[in-house]
């Protein structure tokens, strides 16, 4: 078997491994409906139109402040093993979902914080510099991949073909490009909080399924990511490869 023959090998074995960890992902929102018995665009309507109104500039504001602080905790707080990661969050969901719509608000900018935390420490494991712009960026858009209690085809994986450098003006740019998927996404976490009598039932189990999906995605692009800079494959063609074992 040639050298090259030996290359192409492992990158389809990494990607036949990356394939696994999306479908694994996919199913975790199944499980939490499974548990609420409705359906995620139904949840939405559980919110008050006023919530839901400003429900996209609240998240925006929100991955605004937890860019900066989950960077700054990096040199306090070590990274953490995944599963004591989905521990930590499905605590705070139970505790923000057992008071209802206004705790839910509350622990909502200090999970998204804890996500994204938890997505810079999955982009160190894949040998990238999470202080890096161009990583900084990709974790963001981490965010834009169809939440746990949606469907997702795999299509936004196509942002890893965006070659841009991080400034001020761009981290808002991508903010603002993630900000209205993730409310979406956040809207239904929300709603499954509110359940009566249901609420930190309901809270532990939906930030059980957002970590664990984050998670799981993180090491999909960042492995993508990874996979690309080691082996010299176009980001698109291993995106287009990744897909066709979806």
């Amino acid at each position: 078997m040639t050298g090259t023959a030996l290359i192409s090998t492992d990158v389809d074995a990494e990607l036949d491994g990356l394939a696994r960890r999306h479908k694994a992902a996919g199913g975790m929102g199944m499980q939490v409906l499974n548990l609420l018995g409705g359906q995620a665009e139904n949840l939405l309507e559980r919110l008050p139109d006023s919530i839901k109104d400003r429900l996209e500039d609240t998240t925006t504001r929100a991955l605004t402040v937890a860019m900066d602080a989950a960077a700054r905790s990096r040199g306090v707080v070590p990274d953490q093993r995944g599963w004591l990661n989905t521990a930590v969050t499905t605590a705070m969901g139970a505790a923000g979902g057992f008071g209802g719509l206004p705790t839910a608000l509350t622990e909502l900018p200090v999970t998204t914080t804890v996500l994204l935390r938890v997505i810079q420490g999955i982009a160190a494991e894949h040998g990238l510099d999470p202080n890096d712009p161009e990583v900084r960026k990709l974790c963001l858009t981490v965010f834009s991949s169809a939440g746990p209690l949606e469907r997702d085809d795999g299509a936004d994986l196509a942002f890893l073909s965006a070659r841009v450098t991080l400034t001020g003006a761009t981290m808002h740019s991508v903010i603002a490009r993630v900000a209205p998927r993730l409310a979406t996404v956040l809207g239904q976490k929300l709603a499954a909080q509110t359940i009566p009598l249901l609420g930190a039932v309901a809270g532990a189990a939906t930030n059980y399924a957002y970590t664990s999906y984050y998670q799981e995605m993180a090491h999909v692009q960042f492995g993508l990511e990874s996979l690309a800079r080691r082996s010299g494959r176009a980001p698109v063609e291993l995106i287009e490869d990744l897909r066709r074992r979806l």
